[in-house]
């Protein structure tokens, strides 16, 4: 598993600075004022920092704007990255800042000179989100990336401030790790093996095989897997951190972990990046693992269905009739439509035996999603106005970007079947909601639910606010807000 780089926290001592020999970072405020760590830089290097703040180029900078003096005079650090920040910075400009040192940071040491910064505990957050390389089957020798010493005149309060933030980042991480796997690394049975390492954490995991599935009557998500010779797989994470008794709240992840969509075979052209289809899965583990970490004060439930959906002389034909665990029948029309196979069967499953005060799913469920919001935001819908807000204002307070969409009774007549209850697909209109649609056909009456439509946020092929192109780790950081601002301390 990729970690967050080491980070060190201590109080400022003058001569380690003088002394340090890798990247330096200091802060100056866009109207050119330097906090006190910069004006120690700007004695050492006999004035270059405030030269640079009054230049009238500085003007010109924003929050989270850095410049570099390579090799100071006066100092024996290889760069002092100056960087332009507000003393009143909100968190955005906080992350924003720390995001641009980590782009900078490379495999370097970094001295960060925070005091007094406000936010330095967000600044960091955004530094360390933002070094994550997934390096797992590059061969080539390499220096492991050197770690992260902050000075502050405070560092017990920094260390406080920061530590729920560095464990929200090991979530983030784990979740990248998997999304970046290519399916012949994670199979569904390394998938399992991976969570049930995560028991170390804290959490109970119970690993739910073929047979068990079967005699359960979860043959909508079995028939996905039919035709891969590499076993179906139900993992489920427990965190009862909170009042003993209290429902908890349910998470399901789609966990495809290679979609050549069945019988209904996808075009060859981008197929390879059907490795990230598990992506629901992904942020699942990532969330459990971080509130384990973290000893959240909250009852949540992980479930992740596991399959490979390949072509074979076993695997489902489109036309065929499935029955779900729910009872209803669903007649297959595109077997390339196979996350709400998995995720109703799940749904279901985690109503019957943890009767949740409330569901999220999450899946790279439909392409239609990114036709409607791109890669900038993931697809929200929900049959509960106050439950969706929650998350909503998660979502917003994360900066991870998140927009409800419409569902509707007058969806459901895409769904009609002629032979069977209900068909898998509704046709290209409204892909996304009539997906919705069908999922919501496997909630219970009165449980609040929000499914996530991913599939444009989960991997993207470029810089994200907080990470490079690939992988994202989209959902860890909301849902773990989402947690702590309304699960935890009730």
């Amino acid at each position: 598993m990729t970690t967050p780089a080491a980070v060190t926290i201590t109080e400022t001592d003058i001569e380690q600075i003088a002394e340090f020999e890798g990247r330096v970072a200091v802060f100056v405020t866009p109207d050119g004022k330097l906090d006190p760590g910069a004006r120690r830089a700007n004695r050492q290097t006999k004035g270059a920092v405030g030269r640079m703040a009054e230049a009238e180029s500085w003007g010109k900078m924003t929050p989270g704007d850095v410049r570099t003096l390579a090799w100071p005079t006066g100092m024996k650090a290889e760069a002092l990255d100056v960087v332009c920040l507000p003393r009143n910075a909100d968190v955005a400009e906080a992350r924003k800042a720390g995001v641009a040192l980590g782009r900078l940071k490379g495999d370097a040491a970094l001295l960060v000179l925070a005091n007094p910064v406000r936010r330095a505990d967000e600044m960091l957050l955004g530094l360390v989100l933002r070094g994550y390389e997934f390096t797992a089957h590059k061969t080539a020798e390499r220096d492991a990336p050197k770690g992260i010493t902050v000075m502050t005149g405070k560092p017990d309060e920094l260390k406080e401030a920061a530590a729920p933030h560095l464990t929200a980042a090991e979530g983030v991480f784990l979740t990248r790790d998997l999304v970046s796997e290519p399916a012949n690394h994670l199979t569904t049975e390394e998938f399992t093996s991976r969570i049930k390492g995560l028991e170390k954490s804290g959490l109970k995991v119970k690993i739910l095989d073929e047979d068990e599935m079967r005699k359960l009557g979860m043959d909508l998500l079995l028939s996905v897997g039919h035709g891969s010779a590499m076993p179906s797989k139900l993992a489920i994470m427990e965190w009862m951190g909170g009042k003993k008794g209290d429902a908890p709240l349910a998470l399901v992840g789609k966990g495809v972990v290679f979609d050549t969509g069945g019988i209904s075979l996808k075009p060859a052209a981008g197929m390879e990046e059907m490795t990230m289809d598990m992506g629901g899965a992904g942020v699942v583990t990532g969330v459990m693992h971080t509130l384990a970490a973290r000893k959240a004060k909250a009852n949540v439930v992980g479930l992740v269905g596991l399959v490979e959906n390949m072509p074979s002389d076993r695997a489902t034909r489109p036309g065929d009739v499935v029955k779900s665990m729910k009872g209803d029948t669903v007649e297959i029309i595109n077997t390339d439509a196979e996350g709400r196979l998995v995720l109703a069967d799940v749904l279901w499953y985690a109503q019957e035996t943890y009767k949740p005060s409330g569901i999220v799913d999450l899946a790279t469920l439909t392409g239609a999603i990114i036709i409607g919001l791109g890669h900038d935001k993931a697809g929200v819908f929900s049959n509960d106005d106050a439950f969706c807000n929650s998350f909503l204002k998660a979502a917003d307070a994360e900066g991870e970007g998140a927009w409800r969409m419409p569902m509707g009774d007058s969806y459901d007549k895409q769904l009609k079947s002629a032979i069977a209850d209900m068909k898998n697909v509704g046709g290209r209109p409204a892909g996304s909601i009539t997906a919705a649609q069908f999922l919501l056909r496997f909630v219970q009456e009165g449980t609040p639910w929000i499914h996530l439509d991913i599939a444009g946020v989960a991997r993207v092929g470029e810089d994200t606010t907080y990470a490079p192109k690939g992988s994202s780790g989209w959902g860890v950081l909301s849902l773990n807000r989402m947690i702590a601002d309304n699960y935890e301390g009730k």
